[in-house]
């Protein structure tokens, strides 16, 4: 239908293009009743049309300023003024074509959603394998899922063990594992070695195809935006009838009826607000933000209530090695090394994980020999001379004899609300490697903006433990976490929502496709591929930066409001021309020609829209080549922090010699690693920054922090050198208060520098 609108209306603009120069070569050729003819054809087509779109349109009792221009047409038809009905027909089909420009084509949104879905599966027949349609499986076929794939139906576990990515379905960034006789869901992805599966249903009852058909509902039931030209009809159509009524009842000639319907033909309404938004949609793809269409465009720049996914939108959405645990008898290095060495034999994502932060720290990895994986669990092997296993703690605990340790890293998990792959040395439980899924480094400043964009309530939605949820949800600032929910426990937050305001739903994965759609505005983080969100989104992300949501916001504002003032200059000018014509001195087609100076004055306006736009103005980029330098430079740092936050928690229960000699080493590495890199930020770095950023001093607190680092760090030399004098009345308790304190201010200054290193990488 869309299809069919796109090419009436282009041929409408070829024929009404065509008939006007050609009617005034014939009449210039003295053929005027060919002229005549050829402009009133043009102009009764338009106004056929326009006919039968208000009748549908009061049918569902919606009224629009179309009905002007088709008594115009129709009144300059009937009165002899075919050059005016011409010129009017030309104005309404340009302004037609250009509002199909600004709409988006729906008819795609759900195709890649659907063309993920599996087309084929695996099914055991006679104990041979074939290769069969997903929709020939039925309840009870055996079925083949090799890694990689997606699972086609829901089913039962048949294996031991099966290691499963559900973060499209759950929100939940990490691998969970199966057991034999647990369920399945379809849409999720083989993350381990191959396993058997009994299906429970076929593939148009699954979970995936649920999905699927809730995204269609959310879209169906979405209430469509009242076009801004439509708002202003019930003001101007009575007041046009009404002026042009009296005009010709006063003076009884028609043809000042005629002059007032023309000179109020909305082409002011009908011409600046979708030049408006196609200026404000194009200024967003210049930010890297895509948006579908006007409506939605008009629904961003009003929008109020705001709910984000946790998982790959609030957070990177992969697994980072936090730091790694001892339980005493190696270092941290030496942990990582080894448990790096034996993960280069596993595709698993958290082995990956553990391989890069061993790679960043630029440490030399060993060749694994005899490395058994059991999918799910673990992996052993030799490396270097050493028995090494790496796993989850029932895994590694299995082979390993008990530890009191164990139970306090646990614990401090819990608080700290991070995951571990625990690691075995030569039969004894040695260390952890811990890791989370980091929230990004945007995230708190684009909460912070899109406050300022007019967002009233930020709500976190999230198929994730409450516990982790509501970290991240207070770290980033939200007003309100709810957790542990499904796709449709996602509808119904938003269905709530609408009470509260026009609504927007962020999110990057195949479980927030519904809730997307049935936002006012879905807006999906797009940049790793076209996925099922972006899909169902009316605006794609295409640079995964939340603080672009908070640039599409004020960049919608603008546009809206410069569309507002075209319309409100447009019917001041227009409702100026009618008085005149209603008095007789402005005549219908001189009115026609003011009209059209109306018209080039307002898209003039309207093109303001594509530039401009950002309250907050961009500040100038840093560069992608010198951010990533910073970025390295703090990578290369972390291994200081780790051994201060080492030495900090353990040095009260050192032995004097102990304890000074770890002392004396910290504080070495702080000044000969440390001190410089804090040195040169503070009197390179930041002078530079400070030159593209707004303010008299806007590094004025960073500075503070630099100059409590540089104090703490003296400090804690005066003690290291008075404890190795002897100094008996030197408690340990104090010193670690000390490096308690600097290890406080140095994760917040790293932090806050990372965001900011973030925030001017190049935009």
């Amino acid at each position: 239908m869309s299809t069919l609108r796109g090419w009436l209306n282009a041929g409408l603009l070829l024929l009404t293009t065509l008939a006007l120069p050609g009617g005034l070569l014939l009449r210039g050729l003295q053929f005027d009743s060919l002229a005549r003819l050829a402009w009133s054809v043009s102009a009764l087509l338009m106004a056929a049309l326009l006919a039968v779109e208000i009748v549908i349109r009061l049918r569902r009792r919606e009224a629009g300023v179309d009905l002007i221009a088709l008594l115009a047409i129709v009144a300059a038809v009937l009165l002899g003024q075919a050059l005016v009905a011409a010129v009017i027909a030309l104005m309404l089909a340009g302004g037609r074509a250009l509002e199909d420009y600004t709409a988006g084509r729906a008819g795609r949104e759900l195709r890649r959603l659907i063309d993920r879905a599996p087309r084929f599966a695996w099914r055991y027949r006679d104990d041979q394998l074939e290769q069969v349609p997903v929709d020939v499986v039925r309840p009870g076929d055996r079925l083949l899922l090799r890694m990689g794939e997606v699972v086609p139906v829901d089913g039962t576990l048949l294996d031991a063990t099966a290691t499963l990515d559900e973060s499209a379905l759950s929100g939940e960034p990490l691998p969970v594992r199966r057991q034999r006789g647990d369920s399945v869901r379809s849409g999720g992805v083989n993350a381990g070695a191959p396993f058997d599966f009994s299906a429970t249903r076929s593939a148009s009852h699954s979970t995936y195809a649920g999905i699927v058909r809730m995204v269609e509902a959310a879209r169906q039931s979405r209430a469509p935006f009242v076009r801004m030209a439509d708002r202003y009809a019930l003001i101007l159509i009575p007041l046009t009838l009404l002026l042009a009524g009296a005009a010709w009842l006063l003076s009884g000639d028609p043809l000042r009826a005629l002059a007032v319907l023309v000179v109020a033909t909305p082409c002011p309404l009908i011409l600046a607000v979708p030049v408006a938004i196609v200026g404000g949609i194009s200024r967003c793809a210049q930010r890297g933000i895509l948006v579908k269409d006007g409506a939605t465009l008009e629904a961003l720049a009003r929008a109020q209530v705001l709910f984000l996914d946790k998982t790959g939108t609030l957070t990177a959405g992969h697994a980072r090695v936090l730091s790694v645990a001892s339980a005493g008898a190696h270092s941290a290095q030496q942990l990582l090394q080894l448990a790096a060495s034996l993960a280069q034999a596993s595709p698993h994502v958290i082995a990956q994980a553990i391989v890069q932060a061993a790679g960043a720290q630029g440490l030399a990895l060993e060749p694994p020999r005899e490395v058994h994986e059991e999918p799910g669990a673990g992996l052993r092997g030799a490396v270097a001379g050493h028995a090494v296993m790496l796993g989850g703690h029932h895994y590694v605990a299995a082979s390993t004899p008990a530890l009191a340790w164990t139970e306090a890293l646990q614990r401090r998990m819990t608080y700290e609300d991070v995951s571990a792959s625990f690691i075995g040395v030569d039969g004894a439980l040695a260390g952890a490697v811990l890791f989370d899924d980091p929230m990004r480094l945007e995230s708190p400043r684009a909460l912070r903006l899109l406050r300022q964009a007019g967002i009233r309530r930020i709500v976190m939605l999230t198929g994730d433990l409450l516990e982790r949820a509501q970290a991240i949800g207070l770290a980033a600032g939200v007003d309100e976490v709810r957790a542990g929910l499904t796709p449709a426990d996602k509808l119904a937050a938003i269905a709530q929502g609408h009470a509260q305001g026009i609504t927007l739903m962020v999110g990057d994965g195949i479980n927030d496709a519904p809730a997307l759609a049935a936002a006012d505005v879905g807006i999906a983080l797009g940049a790793r591929g076209a996925t099922a969100s972006s899909e169902a989104a009316g605006v794609v992300l295409l640079s995964d930066r939340l603080d672009r949501i908070a640039e599409a916001m004020q960049i919608a504002r603008r546009a809206r409001r410069v569309a507002l003032q075209s319309v409100l200059a447009g019917m001041g000018l227009s409702l100026l021309a009618m008085l005149l014509a209603a008095f007789g001195l402005l005549p219908a087609l001189a009115g026609a020609i003011v009209q059209e100076a109306i018209d080039v004055a307002v898209i003039v306006n309207a093109l303001r829209a594509l530039g401009g736009g950002l309250e907050h103005s961009v500040v100038s980029s840093i560069g992608a080549d010198h951010a990533e330098r910073l970025r390295h430079e703090h990578a290369e740092l972390k291994p200081v922090l780790e051994r201060l936050q080492q030495v900090a928690e353990h040095i009260v229960s050192r032995a004097p010699a102990a304890a000074c000699a770890e002392l004396a080493g910290l504080v070495d590495q702080l000044e000969r690693q440390l001190l410089p890199h804090e040195q040169a930020d503070q009197d390179e770095l930041y002078p530079q920054l400070a030159s593209r950023l707004h303010g008299d001093d806007p590094l004025a607190a960073m500075s503070h922090t630099h100059r409590e680092i540089f104090r703490l760090i003296r400090l804690l030399g005066r003690m290291s050198a008075d404890l190795a004098a002897g100094a008996a009345d030197l408690p340990l308790a104090e010193i670690q208060r000390v490096l308690l304190r600097l290890d406080t201010v140095l994760q917040l200054h790293f932090a806050q520098e990372d965001e900011l290193y973030h925030n001017l990488d190049s935009r």
